[in-house]
This record gives structure tokens, sequence and C-alpha cells, in this order.
């Protein structure tokens, strides 16, 4: 009684005192010496299967499961005989697809992987190949064969069920070249010094017709396409005089005539020398610019393939372009199902060229194709809809103006001609002050991509003292409507689709599938900035970056798999112990040995409780 009493007493002492000092106390009576797992650096320690240390469903695994699975004729025919052994083309694939899986983009990385990491270690069977020959495979040699690689992979994911290829949901975004940001030529400017270099060339050869008088009257000005044809006729001539020139200071002994004859000759030399060291070479090189534009307005010096574009990530913070490429990637169930790089910045010329190489490959054609108001044009909807007797594809596009139609402000306002009546028996409209607008003529104009539209033009019959010209048009005479009757169509089309209920929910599915997928190749996994150049190589490296998406996507959908597995069988395994608890109690409980057994352990709960209640209103009273 007196030793409870007086742990009692010291129990309450305690909880005046600070934590520390209880702590400090305790410690100082006890005298505890740490303890500590054996730690030596220096041991010799073996690895004997480092495929122990990855667990199941890494994403390692799958990489390697992927790559065994392609016949190794596929990856042989790139390869020719002789010379020393190669790395094997599987090793090099798993490992560069790792990196690209982990973050890491530079060869220089991968190395350093090789070296450092387990799974890397584990995909190389301990190789270790250098940087340059993983930078020669993922360059030269992959360029040739990542097609047919990714081909074979969504064919793999179609068999396996994790895609369909039914619902195609395309949208695109702008990747940064690995080019100098101010290493920019413009097409305009290229142009406009041009056509300054073209008028001094005009000047100059009029300035040598009258040096060399070869022929009687005046200079006759050459056609923009024979000046490097005149040019060299000219230098040809100038060179010739000189030679003239230099055998006769040769031949002649008085100086006043030889000085002459220098300032002859030195006149000739100077446009001689212009035409041979700036002329031409300008002339050269203004063409060779026009070549490498193509239909674009601007290219960069240290990667001709990349075109200036708006970016969101401005560095200058004031909208300045930068040098990229327009990649277009379309996917399902959040797989990048393909993909296509471009040099166009808009995605509305991108949509045509993206499925033709579709076609052209040997993956199915999607039955429904989703994507933003940015693709919706005339051309995209005729191309989709295709012949009557062979659509290609149902279309979920909306146009530009899709949204704002629906707004009341739109349909109130009368300058637009789709808020008219229509009288299709006369063929004609009634304006909003209730006059005639009849059919006039027809009008064919060309798209800046060689599109021909046909118009029909529709004037009103009289629109002067009307009160609502100012709000209806701008033009001095009468009020004329351009109707594209095929462009209509097609509108009410795409209309008539985003308006059903089961397509509608589809569309919406939109953001979800393709945003995502942008955000975690750029976002997550911080691929803001290609690392090779060209767009062969940079096609070739978003091709990597879309094999490894695809196989961090199916090691995800995995673990979730395995991890539900478990779940659901930890939930089975506990109500099967608690069943057979509960069996177990309820067999028991009329035994008279269980019986005994139950009073001893309520009595001793029950007496457990008294006396930690008494213990408690102890501690109370003295406090």
């Amino acid at each position: 009684m007196r030793n409870r009493t007086t742990t009692t007493e010291q129990y309450i002492t305690e909880l005046s005192l600070p934590l520390g000092d209880i702590e400090k106390n305790r410690i100082a009576k006890r005298k505890l010496a740490p303890t500590f797992k054996s730690y030596d650096n220096k041991q010799i320690q073996m690895i004997l299967d480092l495929e122990l240390y990855i667990p199941p469903h890494h994403v390692a695994r799958v990489i390697d499961e992927m790559i065994e699975a392609i016949p190794d004729k596929q990856l042989f025919a790139h390869y020719t005989g002789g010379g020393r052994s190669s790395y094997h083309p599987k090793m090099l694939l798993k490992v560069i697809l790792y990196g690209y899986s982990q973050k890491v983009y530079s060869c220089r990385g991968i190395e350093k992987l090789l070296q450092e990491n387990i799974p890397a270690m584990w995909l190389a069977a301990m190789q270790q190949p250098d940087f340059r020959t993983i930078n020669e495979f993922r360059g030269v040699r992959m360029k040739a064969l990542i097609d047919e690689l990714f081909e074979t992979m969504i064919q793999k994911l179609i068999a396996d069920n994790y895609i369909t290829m039914e619902n195609y949901f395309l949208d695109g975004t702008k990747i940064e070249a690995n080019a100098n940001k101010y290493s920019f030529v413009w097409k305009k400017s290229v142009l406009r010094f041009e056509e300054k270099l073209k008028e001094k060339i005009q000047e100059t050869l009029a300035h040598i017709h009258s040096l060399t008088r070869q022929e009687a009257g005046e200079y006759v000005a050459v056609h923009s396409e024979e000046l490097p044809a005149k040019l060299e006729e000219a230098a040809a001539a100038l060179e010739e005089k000189v030679e003239e020139l230099t055998e006769q200071i040769a031949n002649t002994s008085e100086s006043a005539e030889r000085k002459i004859l220098r300032q002859e000759r030195s006149a000739l030399k100077q446009p001689l020398k212009q035409i041979r060291e700036d002329f031409l070479p300008r002339l050269t090189k203004y063409e060779q610019q026009k070549v490498i534009f193509g239909e674009r307005n601007s290219y960069s010096k240290t990667d001709p393939d990349a075109t200036f574009m708006r970016m969101k990530e401005d560095h200058m913070k004031n909208g300045q372009l930068k040098p990229g490429y327009n990649v277009q990637i379309a996917t399902e169930n959040q797989f990048i199902l393909s993909y296509s790089l471009h040099q166009r910045p808009t995605d509305t010329r991108c949509f045509i060229p993206h499925m033709e190489r579709l076609a052209a490959s040997s993956l199915p054609m999607p039955k429904t194709v989703i994507a933003d108001a940015g693709y919706g044009s005339e051309e995209n909807y005729l191309y989709a809809v295709g012949e009557e007797k062979e659509p290609r594809f149902d279309f979920l596009i909306p146009y530009s103006n899709y949204m704002k139609e629906k707004t009341r402000s739109y349909q109130k306002d009368i300058r637009h001609a789709s808020n008219w009546t229509y009288e299709e028996l006369d063929d004609r409209f009634i304006c909003p002050n209730g006059r005639n607008v009849p059919f006039k003529k027809y009008q064919t104009k060309k798209t800046h991509s060689g599109l021909e539209q046909s118009f029909k033009i529709y004037e009103c019959e009289d629109c002067r003292d009307c009160p609502l010209k100012s709000a209806c048009t701008k033009a001095k005479g009468n009020r004329q409507v351009h109707w594209n009757t095929i462009w209509e169509e097609l509108k009410a089309k795409a209309k008539g689709a985003l308006e059903d209920d089961e397509k509608s929910a589809i569309y919406f599915r939109r953001k979800v599938e393709v945003e995502s997928v942008f955000g975690h190749i750029k976002g997550n996994r911080s691929f803001r900035r290609f690392s090779l150049r060209g767009l062969d190589k940079v096609h070739t490296e978003f091709g990597i970056v879309a094999l490894a998406h695809n196989l961090l996507k199916v090691a995800s959908i995995r673990l979730t798999a395995f991890i539900n597995k478990e779940t659901k069988e930890l939930k089975k395994w506990t109500g099967t112990f608690r069943f057979s608890a509960h069996f177990l109690f309820w067999g028991l409980i009329g035994q008279p040995l269980f019986l005994r057994l139950f009073q001893m352990i309520a009595g001793c709960m029950t007496e457990f409780v008294r006396r930690g209640y008494s213990f408690i209103q102890k501690v109370h009273a003295h406090a």
C-alpha cells in the first residue's frame, strides 16, 4: 500500500514538471545506452540478382516486356554486317526509353543512370555504353526505326484492350527547338533586302554599260530572273577589259599615259570586285534562304527547320516569338495514338497532313475525330466528310463562331445574314427593315491554302434612306451578302453533331484526354525543349517521349490493378477472420471452462476500471 502511494505521489509530481525535466529525470535514473543497427560500408557485399530489387510493377519491367515482344529481325534489318560487334539494339532501346521515363533526356544523363540506377543496370545487363554511342543510336538508328516501333506498340495496346481507336482526340502544342532565341531570319526582311540589292545591281550594270561602251544606246533594265547571268556576263567583260588595260600599261613607257590607264583600270576593278564579292554571293544567299523558307515566314539560323512561334513560356515577358515546332498528338484513354510535327504555327493547316500521315500508316482509321475550334475550317470539314459514298470519319469539331452564335447579342445583331429571313422559293433574304435582298451573281475565291470557295452574292434592292443602315453595314452602296452554301451546310452538320447528347458527352472528354497528356509531358516530366535539331531528328525524339508516356501509363494501370486486387483480397481475408472469430466465440460460449475464463477476464477488467477511476479522482483532488 505504501509503495502504491509513493508511485502515485511520484506521478503527480511528474505531472507538475515540464516535459523536458521529466525525460531528463527518467533517463538519468535508468541510464539507457543508445543502440544502432550494424553498419559497415567497407564490408564486402554482393548483389546476385538485380531483378530482385525491382518492384513487380515498375516501369522498367513494362519497358522490358514491350521491347522483348519486338522480333529481332525487325531491329537487325537496320544494321549492316561486318566490323566490330555493336551493342544490342534492344538494350539501347530499353535504356533510352527508361531514361526518358525518368525525366533524363540527355545522353550524358542516361550514361550516368547506367552507372548508378539499379533498374537501368538491369535493363542494360550491366553493360555501360558511353554517351556518344547512345546519341548515335538515338539520332541515326532510331530515325528509321521510330515509326515502325511506335506502330508496333499501338497495335499491342489495341490487342491488350487498352485502346480501341474509335474516339480520336486531337490537339496541338508548341515545343521549343534546340536553337538560339535570337538567330531569326524573317521572310519579309529577306525579300526587302533582295529588292534593294536588285535595284543597286541595276544601277551598277548601267554604270558598267557606260564604262565599257559595249553597245550603242542607253542601258535597258534586266529582268530579275536574268540578273545572275547578266552579272556573270558583265564580270567577264570587265575582266577582259582589265587584262587589256594591264597589257597597255606594261607596254607604255610614258608616266602620264600610264597614270590615266591605271585610273581607268581602277574604275573597272571596283564594280568587278563588287560583283564577285558582294552581288553574286548575296543573290545566291537570298535564293537559298527563300528555299529554306518554303511556305514559312521565318526560320532559325541554328536550326533551319524550326519556325518562330508564339509560345506560352515567354522568357522576355513581351510576347516575343521563339523557335519551335508544332506537335500534333491524338489520344484515347490518355494514351498517345499518333503524333506528327509541323513547321506551321496554326493548328488549322496541320489537320489534313496529320490525318494523311495516319492513313499512310498501318494503324486503323478512327471512327470519330474530336478537336477544338482551331481545326474548324471548310477545308478540314470537307476532308473529314470525303466523298459521299465513302466518308472518311465522323467529326466533333466546332467552327470558330460556334459558341459566339449561341449568345443573345449575336442573335440580335442585324449585321449577320444568318439572323435574317430567307425565302428559298425566290432565293432571297429579307433584311430587318423588310426589304428584299435577291440573288445577284456567283463568285469564286481562293484561300491561302489553295481551296476554291464558291459564294452566292445577294444585294439589297435599295438601302437609301434606311434607318438601320448604319447598324447593318459600313458600305456606301447597297448591302451585299456573301453566302457560302457549302460552308453553311458543313457548319449545320457540325452543329447538329455537337448538340447531340451522346456525342456532346464525348466532346466534353477532350480536355481531360489531350490537355492532361500535355500536362504530364510538359509539366510533370518537364519536357519543354528538344535536345536534337532538324525536323527528322525532332520527330524521332518526340516519338521516344510518346513511347515513354504510353509505357508509364501501362505501368500505372497495372499498379492500380495490383493495389485493387490486394485490397480486395485483404478485405476478403478480414471478413473471413471476423466470421471465424464470431463463430468460435458463440460456439464456445456455452462451455463451462469458457464461462469460468470469461468471468475471470470480466472481473479483472472491472477491477482495472475501478482502480483507474479512483486514481483519476485522487489526481484531480490533489490538483
